[in-house]
């Protein structure tokens, strides 16, 4: 399927962008989303970026708008249908109680966090925004934490099918680790900057006092 999505592609040139769009935001929908390679098709679009069949900004932008579009049809999805309709119709693809209860606790323990995450990992793109609304989570906060993982999800595998050129198939057997190194590797950086900005509170808070007492 990817090879014919590739030949067309870099058929149809700036075409592309339309087709890209699509399958996200369906991989974005509930069981529906189980079968669209849409991590793979971003990871391809980087490397047809290196060839300067697509360009690299705009392929990032678009895959970005896709994925928040496509998880806000999810989560409202989610929020009209509810858990009893994904578990009649779920249940030909393997979704049943046990699978659906494990995500509807992943998302009560991590909240927003894991709207953030859900884009890394190829299940829950496909059932984490549906699960969110179904348990209602307020909108807001998944729409702020949602957009922040679509936009990251979307520059990390656009960029790494522009730096491996045509080893784009090597990685492409590799997504399903990739996706959780990479996430991890976000999440780092992510604490490594909010303990920076934490220590700079603190000093200044600190300086503040100390100009405080010095003035009395």
């Amino acid at each position: 399927m990817l090879d014919s999505v590739l030949q067309l592609v870099e058929r149809i040139g700036p075409w592309g962008y339309l087709i890209i769009f699509l399958i996200v935001v369906l991989e974005c929908q509930p069981v529906l989303g189980l079968f669209m390679p849409g991590e793979s098709l971003v990871l391809v679009g980087g490397f047809l970026a290196s060839r300067a069949a697509l360009d690299l900004g705009a392929l990032i932008a678009v895959v970005a708008v896709a994925a928040i579009l496509g998880d806000s049809l999810g989560f409202e999805l989610g929020r009209r249908l509810g858990r009893d309709w994904l578990l009649r119709h779920g249940r030909r693809v393997g979704i049943r109680e046990p699978q659906l209860a494990h995500l509807e606790n992943f998302f009560a323990r991590h909240g927003g966090k894991a709207a953030l995450a859900a884009h890394f990992m190829h299940v829950l793109r496909s059932l984490g925004s549906f699960t969110a609304g179904a348990s209602r989570m307020p909108y807001r906060v998944f729409l702020f934490f949602n957009t922040l993982g679509c936009v990251l999800w979307a520059a990390t595998f656009g960029v790494l099918g522009y730096l491996l050129g045509e080893s784009w198939l090597v990685a492409e057997k590799w997504l399903g680790r990739g996706g959780l190194l990479a996430l991890l590797a976000l999440t780092g950086a992510l604490g490594f900057v909010w303990l920076l900005r934490r220590n700079s509170g603190k000093e200044r808070s600190r300086q503040r006092e100390e100009e405080t007492i010095s003035s009395r």
